[in-house]
């Protein structure tokens, strides 16, 4: 079973030790991979920037033109269709083939089963105070959009 950390949502309370980070100077890096993977190019990366929890990059590579996710605090990998100018995704997608170039840098490469899943089918443990406030305030209807959102 999928298990969300605390603070995957980017908040935290004063209280809770720091956050984790994910430099988007590895992002990056695991993005080149995959586009030498992919026989194709990185078109663009965009770091993570408030409101927005995730780092997020265009690979285009032969028949295929893929926004990259990246959780901002956990190296979580989610792959979306055509973008919309702001990167945020239309709809989560199965990860492509060379999507295993992340896993073997040691990002972990999300389905888009579980990011379609509802918050109710992953452990959800041990999300912080913090976390479930801002879950009962925006009410994210799937584990995809409480793991990459534009929340403030």
């Amino acid at each position: 079973m999928v298990r969300l950390e605390r603070g995957v949502t980017g908040f935290r309370s004063g209280k809770e030790p720091k956050l984790p980070e994910v430099p988007v100077r590895t992002f990056r890096g695991g993005c080149h991979e995959a586009a030498r993977a992919a026989g194709g190019a990185v078109e663009q990366v965009v770091e993570s920037a408030y409101p927005r929890n995730f780092h997020s990059a265009v690979i285009v590579a032969p028949n295929e033109r893929l926004a990259i996710l990246c959780n901002a605090m956990y190296p979580w990998i989610a792959f979306a269709g055509e973008d919309t100018g702001d990167l945020e995704p239309k709809a989560f997608v199965d990860p492509p083939a060379w999507a295993a170039a992340f896993a073997e840098i040691g990002f972990v490469v999300m389905s888009r089963h579980v990011l379609d899943s509802p918050l109710g089918a992953v452990d959800t443990a041990a999300l912080g105070k913090a976390d479930w406030l801002q879950i009962d305030s925006w009410r994210p209807a799937s584990v995809g959009e409480t793991v990459f959102n534009f929340c403030d």
